[in-house]
């Protein structure tokens, strides 16, 4: 009896050349593995760019599931991809290759994913949550980069810290909140440098007015742009890194007696 199940053979009478075949796979392998200059692997990162973008419904659980797929680690995603993808909208709507909306929904995309990454970290121990530090992430008045400071939110939060932010809300709000509060740590997000005159105005009302004084970190894409920002503005440090106020705040709570 003939054998139907044809799965897997090659007619001969189609001639397919071999190297082509194995060179467009090494092709595959190679694109696969390719990263970008952040370290993003790039047909992971391409997909979730497309994903953002996309007429269709996004559904942050199916995205999440789709990034899990490739091995990724909540981390991964939450430090780099996610960020790395909103620096690329950003990049597209400067060269006009897509508008203003299509920003907003990519960025609104990529939040929602983040909080489903965020949902899927360890919550705080109960045991020992005095010992936890707390910290405060502030946009201020006028800037718009909601995403960057959920991404350093969601950060803090996976090394062990209580995290909470405020957006927008007026240097009066702000000085209420941590007198309210107290944080252990106060960082502050900017983009740009109009608003480093209000920013410096409210670290003078912070360490007037707080107790105990938290320390007060500046970050965001204005740290490198100005010498001198961290005596200017009276801040503790300037970084982009949530691990170096983590730390300093660490350091500082132990020379006092409070850890």
């Amino acid at each position: 009896m003939a054998n139907d199940d044809t799965y897997g053979m090659i007619d001969p009478s189609v001639g397919l050349d071999a190297e082509p075949l194995a060179a467009h796979v090494v092709s595959l392998l190679s694109e696969r593995q390719t990263v970008n200059p952040a370290g993003a692997r790039k047909i992971i990162f391409d997909y979730l760019v497309r994903a953002s973008l996309s007429k269709n419904l996004f559904d942050p659980v199916q995205v999440m599931h789709e990034l899990r797929g490739y091995r990724l680690t909540v981390d991964a995603i939450i430090d780099l991809y996610v960020p790395q993808a909103a620096i690329e909208l950003g990049q597209m709507w400067q060269t006009s290759d897509i508008d203003f909306a299509d920003v907003t929904i990519g960025a609104l995309r990529l939040q929602a994913l983040l909080t489903e990454a965020t949902a899927e970290m360890p919550h705080l121990p109960a045991a020992g949550i005095r010992d936890v530090l707390s910290a405060l992430m502030i946009v201020p008045e006028g800037e718009q980069h909601f995403l960057g400071a959920n991404v350093v939110a969601a950060q803090l939060r996976r090394l062990g810290c209580d995290a909470a932010i405020s957006f927008c809300e007026t240097p009066k709000q702000v000085l209420a909140r941590i007198i309210g509060d107290q944080p252990d740590m106060v960082l502050i997000s900017c983009a740009r440098a109009y608003p480093l005159d209000a920013i410096s105005m409210t670290v003078q009302e912070i360490k007037s007015h707080a107790n105990p004084v938290p320390v007060i970190a500046l970050g965001g894409s204005i740290r490198g742009d100005m010498d001198g920002i961290k005596e200017l503005i009276g801040v503790d440090l300037v970084t982009n890194s949530p691990k170096d106020v983590v730390g300093f705040c660490t350091k500082r709570r132990k020379a006092i007696g409070r850890g």
